[in-house]
């Protein structure tokens, strides 16, 4: 069986706007063009995989059940641009240290690349044919760790991260973009 290309996504900062943690489905607000993106990345043939830390959940902030409605909100609002995610995976878990349930050094928690390998795994994926965008170098330490490129968006914490960190780096971004639709336009203006 031939294996799949995909586009790996994060979701706050890099699909919907970075407002701390969502803990209300009234916080959760899709950015201009990323259902375009998604569409774009639908029409091509890709996967569009969305993997995510959500801390807020180890941290009391929100119960695990908000993540799912807030990924029922955002399908939902991708499907008004024909769009859709082919796959959703999140890790609910903080670094060990913390004192409770969700505290454990989890393989899925970016800058691992668990998420990203579980993915590969149960879709058929070719990471070294595949991408992660993000708005954090821990995206894409993890889509690099996975054998993907990674692509910088300067929307949420991107452009706070590229000019402050980029010369800590050891590695630059595969691509530097202004948001998620520009980094698929980047990427498959290449490929």
């Amino acid at each position: 069986m031939e294996k799949k290309k995909a586009i790996f996504l994060d979701r706050d900062g890099t699909l919907n706007r970075d407002v701390g943690y969502v803990t209300h489905l009234d916080d959760y607000e899709l950015l201009p063009r990323a259902g375009d993106a998604v569409k774009k990345i639908n029409d091509a043939g890709f996967l569009a995989i969305l993997v995510t830390n959500q801390a807020g959940v180890a941290r009391g902030y929100f119960a695990e059940s908000m993540i799912k409605k807030v990924h029922e909100k955002l399908q939902k609002e991708l499907e008004l641009k024909d769009a859709n995610l082919d796959a959703i995976y999140y890790c609910p878990h903080v670094p060990l240290g913390s004192e409770n349930l969700f505290s454990k050094d989890c393989e899925m928690r970016k800058p691992k690349p668990g998420m990203i390998l579980k993915a590969s795994n149960e879709h058929n994926i070719d990471l070294t044919q595949s991408f992660m965008i993000g708005d954090k170098f821990s995206d894409l330490e993890s889509g690099w760790s996975a054998g993907c490129r990674s692509a910088l968006v300067l929307t949420g914490y991107g452009r706070g991260e590229f000019e402050t960190n980029n010369k800590k780096w050891l590695r630059e971004p595969d691509y530097v973009a202004e948001d998620v639709y520009h980094a698929i336009e980047l990427i498959f203006s290449q490929i």
